[in-house]
């Protein structure tokens, strides 16, 4: 990784040599230095830093406040103000900018350093919460089923282009208005209004369905036959901070002969709809909560933190964002696989050293500090086949983190592969000594956000096996488990032996 370039904006020439000698004996690069508002903004275009540290006094008529907007809107690079001003009226202006720190002269390398690093991981935390937030609005946006979002007033907050096709009302003149007055419901039978559900939410908070024969009043007056599940947001699990309603148009299916079994099977994507929404946003909300967390510590202790706790508040927040990053994979995959785009491009591969890879690659990132050894075993002559890499990439690293995570530290993992050229499969098992699977959830254990009962305390999201299951099933494949509690697990992953490239 390289230097960090650093932008010096002080007007005083002995003090802005005196900050970037500082800097470079940190270890960082000095991209230059400025003196005035304007000069800042120019070299900060031209040269592109990762961070810039501005005095609040500058020359000319632009002060280092005014500066320090426009670098933070227009270019979205950092700024740490570094001034001899600390009043209260001037921190107050300074905030305004939104800095990613405040250093009041005189201060040693020390704390220039901690101003830096927390600066720079602080803007990185925002790029990222902006990409997942970013990745999530195109998740909703490309749905087909409507989606309209409200705060705990019932004010709406987000529509999704299916739901303004739906309504008819636009997200720009729907925002900040009453749910009631968007999404205005009857009863097709008696053509009574019925109680939003989002209202009925705010009141129970749980998730609630619409009953059947309902139909949405569009804002030009039309009936459309809709089917709709309502899920609350939690702020915490004692606060509701919004609904999220999901409703979809029946027109269609009620023209059909098979209107009962089309409503019977809305009603389960209904189901699996509310619980992914619900999920998603439990599990986004557990890291987003450890990072805020750990901010305000670093903000609080600011010059009495202490590299310890400094680097313990940097594994937190990193791990966090690697968590997001693996729920947002998780469920851009489960989008894909939903629609039947799970794309499978088998080449020649020889199982056996692509097992052994695999096992190497895992055993170097996951099982030092556990202690656990996988020992790997491989029967039949030929391990030869067509086969994705990825999809079995993925299928094999699941299910070894899986044996690895309900397994007590130090036991082993036994992994064997069959090549069975008569019967033309290859057999991957799977076997560990860990806590086992209850025989009443075995049965469940691949479907969409279930976990077994006796792995709740755990940190999971119930996608992986999913996942897992539909790689198979890509392959024309199968996947089986048996289990016993406190003795172990054994999954057994079944692939043909291909030798066409039909997958």
């Amino acid at each position: 990784m390289g230097q960090v370039r650093i932008l010096v904006v002080e007007d005083e020439v002995i003090v802005a040599r005196t900050i970037a000698s500082q800097l470079n004996q940190l270890g960082y690069m000095v991209t230059g230095t400025a003196s005035s508002g304007k000069v800042a903004i120019a070299k900060a275009s031209e040269t592109k830093p990762e961070l810039v540290l501005m005095d609040i006094i500058l020359k000319g008529d632009m002060d280092g406040i005014a500066a320090a907007t426009y670098i933070r809107e227009q270019l979205d690079i950092p700024v740490i103000f570094l001034t001899a001003y600390g009043d209260e009226n001037t921190l107050q202006r300074a905030k305004l900018t939104q800095p990613f720190g405040y250093v009041v002269k005189p201060f040693t390398s020390k704390d220039l350093r901690i101003a830096v690093e927390i600066g720079l991981l602080k803007h990185q935390l925002e790029r990222d919460l902006r990409e997942n937030r970013d990745r999530l609005a195109t998740l909703l946006n490309s749905m087909s089923d409507a989606v309209i979002a409200t705060n705990e007033q019932a004010m709406v907050t987000f529509m999704n282009p299916a739901a303004e096709l739906l309504t008819g009302w636009q997200q720009a003149d729907a925002l900040g208005k009453h749910i009631s007055r968007i999404f205005h419901i009857i009863d097709e039978v008696t053509e009574a209004s019925l109680e939003n559900p989002v209202i009925k939410v705010l009141r129970e908070q749980q998730v609630v369905y619409l009953g059947e024969f309902t139909s949405l009043i569009t804002k030009d007056g039309k009936r459309i036959p809709i089917g709709d599940s309502a899920s609350p947001i939690m702020r915490r699990p004692d606060q509701i901070n919004g609904v999220v309603v999901v409703f979809w148009d029946l027109s269609e299916r009620r023209q059909t002969e098979l209107l009962e079994q089309a409503l019977n099977k809305e009603r389960e994507l209904n189901n699996l709809k509310s619980l992914f929404i619900s999920t998603v946003s439990h599990e986004f909300r557990n890291p987003l909560t450890v990072i805020q967390t750990a901010v305000e510590l670093i903000e609080l202790q600011g010059e009495r933190l202490t590299e310890a706790k400094k680097n313990t508040y940097l594994r937190r927040i990193k791990g966090a964002i690697e968590s997001m990053k693996q729920l947002m994979e998780d469920v851009l995959f489960m989008g894909k696989s939903d629609v039947g785009k799970i794309e499978c491009h088998p080449h020649l591969l020889n199982l056996e050293q692509v097992c052994r890879e695999i096992i190497a690659e895992f055993s170097a990132v996951n099982n030092k500090s556990d202690g656990h050894e996988v020992i790997f075993t491989c029967y039949g002559e030929c391990t030869d086949t067509l086969i994705d890499e990825r999809l079995l990439h993925y299928i094999l690293i699941n299910l070894l983190s899986n044996a690895v995570k309900y397994s007590p530290q130090g036991e082993n993992i036994h992994f064997d592969l069959t090549c069975d050229s008569i019967a033309e499969v290859a057999i991957f098992r799977i076997q560990d000594h860990g806590i086992g699977i209850p025989e009443v959830d075995q049965i469940r254990l691949f479907e969409s956000f279930y976990r077994a009962s006796n792995v709740q305390s755990i940190q999971g999201t119930g996608l992986g096996l999913v996942i897992v299951k539909r790689c198979v099933e890509a392959h024309q494949g199968t996947i089986s488990v048996t289990s016993q509690v406190g003795v172990g697990t054994t999954f057994t992953v079944t692939l043909p032996l291909n030798y066409s490239a039909e997958c």
